[in-house]
């Protein structure tokens, strides 16, 4: 029923005049087959305008028009192609689905693994050669113990089966319950009969080794989330508005309209995008721009929502509403740039595409073939049909990507890192380019102070007295280093900031300036500003105080050097894409010797880069830490950031690595290389196996209990081959952090005529 009443549900939104949205919950979408089923079944519909899968949270964001269709009509839609889907409230939290559907596994794997262990104390008995009567008691006690665990066990697969079946599609779930179920039934039938053999053990045991590898593999996707929510979680919940009359009152962040002048405190986050109307401030942009100064914002600036006012209050009038501002711009743009990503098809999806069609067919054959060479004994047919089912079911094949994931997982922990998609392994393993921000990523985002060592206790001393009253990044870098070097702040007097020059403060009478050199008149110094033209500055002036000039840097971190040559090694093309100074980026480029850099970029010119080398055919690794890089992070192949990184940026990213050297970066692609080679050897030996299995199966050498054995033997082999990872990879120890980095041979290729990219991501 079309909906065309301004009323509409809670979870339908309307994001212009006649155009209605809403997001769904989809969890039977397993693969890449299913987001193509979803996307296109939504996309044909009258009215859908458009239809995006997001499958590490297993939603689907809809939009259509009003009139045609309706928010229960399209959820209809989809119940009927065998996906049911649940409204998802604007602040539902992400995560409560998967965490149910992890403990739901959990419990079911528990319950398999306790009913397949006592059924094979029971089997152990009747395989020893029991008595008659024993043997129908110990056949019943197994029946007891085993229809109540493949209710409870097998409901993960049974479900996904029946939904399958009822959109008319096959998916891996369909054979694995057709084998669990007609083991069980002839069981069933053996006991009731008197049979001598059952195989409640085969059905039981078969749970079990599948569950371990659905558990393995959603404890993997557990850990993927949504980087749009925490993007709009940058935003204030609530603004002080200024009236007319001059009153303050306190509204929520949502309400913002544009016209109205809002109040921002200092430490306080823009609440809306805007223009100052009042104040003079700085206001750290580095999460939108990558800029590691603050920026100086007066009457007739544009500041926008997120970044932090630090300096002194403003009063800015809002120009855009708080959904259109440019956070929100971003967080629209990352959920887009996040389908891409989810639409990589994993081997193990392009593995099953095939598997359950085969396996149907196998077993179909063999059973068609029994009957008919067994003059219609169903019996005799059925045995060797279930036991191709077992002993082609995809234990094997499901284990073969989750064991080596966990196995890698606890690897790159070793070293610091920490996966957050198991898929991204697979995907790290396939890059051919790797670009990186500069502020926070091949820096450590922490100005350091030159010559240190030459500098005056006593000017250090004064210096660090005044800087202790700012957060400016350079004077906590004063305060740092004089709290290194053991030296104790001067008690600074009545200190004021002036936002964009600098501090003034009183000391004994005697008023003293740290700042910027025309803040301090230091122009007739005798000093020179002979320094790099990467470093920063700040200077203390004052009476009967020398004039002193303190120089910082932004170190690269440590090892980055010899990452960016051991990734070069490997083929992999480097470039950098930075929101930084021209100048700032050319000199880190050429200490890193890598050629290939951009300066002065905006978020939205990263991903348009990232897009371009996607077109191109490259696989883009994007390393980057801030708010502006999250759009890149979420459009690469595969993404890191440092633990450093802003919240944005830690959950845009596939890994996240601990410390200040860069190395884990070249050695997380190491150990992403050996676990694909392990994976694919691991469905190599489930083909063979496969290959040499089912003919036994097929010509009744195999019995179902045999087959089950194999299956589970076949599943041992591979979680042994993904634990060969630790002895390919080393003993796991991170290398010792490496001295600074000196500087690198000047970059290669030519300046290109831009104004603010002086050279070119190829």
């Amino acid at each position: 029923m079309a909906e065309h009443s301004c009323q509409y549900p809670p979870w339908v939104g309307e994001v212009a005049p006649g155009r209605l949205t809403m997001t769904l919950l989809v969890p039977d979408m397993h693969c890449a087959a299913c987001i193509s089923r979803v996307e296109r079944t939504l996309s044909g519909h009258p009215g859908v305008r458009q239809a995006r899968v997001n499958f590490s949270t297993k939603r689907v964001h809809v939009e259509w028009t009003r009139g045609e269709t309706g928010s229960q009509d399209l959820i209809d839609l989809l119940a009927a192609t065998g996906f049911p889907a649940t409204p998802v409230m604007p602040d539902q939290a992400g995560s409560d689905h998967e965490k149910v559907e992890m403990s739901a596994l959990l419990r079911a794997l528990a319950v398999a693994g306790f009913a397949a262990g006592n059924i094979m104390l029971l089997s152990v008995s009747v395989w020893s050669g029991a008595e008659a009567a024993t043997q129908d008691l110990f056949h019943y006690l197994s029946a007891l113990i085993a229809i109540p665990a493949v209710a409870y066990a097998g409901q993960p697969f049974f479900r996904s089966a029946l939904t399958a079946l009822r959109g008319g599609r096959l998916n891996m779930d369909v054979p694995i319950s057709l084998a669990v179920l007609l083991a069980l039934a002839l069981s069933l039938y053996e006991t009731a009969t008197g049979g001598r053999e059952t195989f409640f053990d085969a059905s039981v045991m078969l749970l079990f080794f599948l569950l371990i590898g659905r558990t393995l593999d959603r404890a993997m996707r557990v850990k993927a989330r949504s980087a749009a929510s925490g993007l709009l979680a940058l935003k204030p919940d609530v603004a002080t508005v200024v009236d007319e009359d001059g009153s303050n009152r306190i509204v929520a962040a949502h309400e913002l309209r544009p016209g109205l002048q809002v109040r921002v405190a200092v430490g306080e986050r823009i609440p809306a995008d805007g223009r100052i109307v009042d104040g003079r401030s700085d206001v750290d942009c580095a999460l939108l721009t990558g800029e590691s100064l603050p920026e100086t914002v007066g009457p007739g600036s544009v500041v926008h929502a997120g970044t932090m006012n630090m300096t002194a209050p403003v009063t800015l009038c809002v120009e855009a509403a708080v959904s259109d501002s440019l956070v929100s711009e971003f967080a629209a743009i990352m959920e887009t740039a996040e389908q891409s990503k989810a639409r990589s098809i994993r081997l193990a999806d392009r593995a099953a595409r095939i598997y359950a069609p085969a396996v149907h067919l196998a077993a179909l054959a063999t059973f068609a073939g029994w009957l008919y060479l067994g003059g219609g004994n169903w019996h005799a047919a059925a045995l060797p049909a279930i036991a191709v089912l077992i002993i082609t079911c995809p234990c094997a094949l499901g284990l073969a990507v989750p064991a080596v994931q966990v196995v890698a997982s606890g690897l790159l922990f070793s070293r610091g890192i920490l996966l957050k998609d198991g898929g991204a392994l697979e995907r790290l393993a396939e890059v051919d380019s790797a670009v990186f921000d500069k502020t926070g990523t091949l820096t450590l985002g922490r100005p350091r102070m030159l010559d240190e060592d030459a500098i005056d206790r006593d000017v250090l001393a004064l210096a660090a007295g005044l800087a202790s009253a700012s957060n400016h990044p350079l004077s906590k870098s004063i305060v740092r280093t004089a709290r290194r070097l053991d030296i104790t702040p001067v008690a600074v007097k009545k200190v004021t900031e002036t936002p964009g020059s600098g501090l003034a403060g009183q000391v004994e009478g005697r008023f003293i300036r740290l700042g910027s050199r025309s803040w301090c008149e230091a122009g007739t110094s005798g000093e020179t500003n002979d320094g790099n033209a990467a470093e920063m500055e700040l200077w203390l002036s004052g009476p009967a105080v020398r004039t002193c000039r303190f120089r910082f840097r932004d170190e690269p971190r440590p090892q980055a050097r010899a990452t960016v040559q051991a990734l070069s090694a490997r083929g992999i093309s480097l470039g950098i894409l930075s929101g930084d100074r021209t100048a700032a980026v050319d000199d880190l480029a050429s200490a890193l010797a890598i050629g290939n850099w951009r300066a002065e970029l905006r978020p939205q010119d990263k991903l348009h880069h990232i897009e371009a080398l996607a077109a191109q055919g490259q696989k883009v690794l994007v390393v980057g830490d801030g708010l502006n890089d999250g759009p890149a992070l979420a459009a690469g192949h595969v993404s890191m950031a440092p633990s450093s990184a802003s919240d944005l940026g830690q959950t845009a990213a596939d890994l996240v690595f601990l410390g200040d050297a860069l190395q884990p970066v070249s050695a997380a692609h190491d150990i992403a290389v050996k676990a694909n080679r392990l994976v694919r050897q691991n469905f190599a030996f489930a083909a063979l196996y496969n290959l040499i299995a089912v003919p036994l199966a097929a010509a009744g050498l195999v019995t179902p209990l045999i087959a089950a054995v194999a299956m589970s033997s076949s599943s041992l082999i591979v979680i042994a081959n993904a634990l060969r990872l630790r002895i390919l990879a080393g003993s796991g120890k991170t290398a010792e952090a490496q001295p600074a980095l000196e500087p690198g041979p000047d970059r290669a290729g030519e300046q290109q005529p831009a104004a603010n990219a002086r050279g070119a991501i190829a």
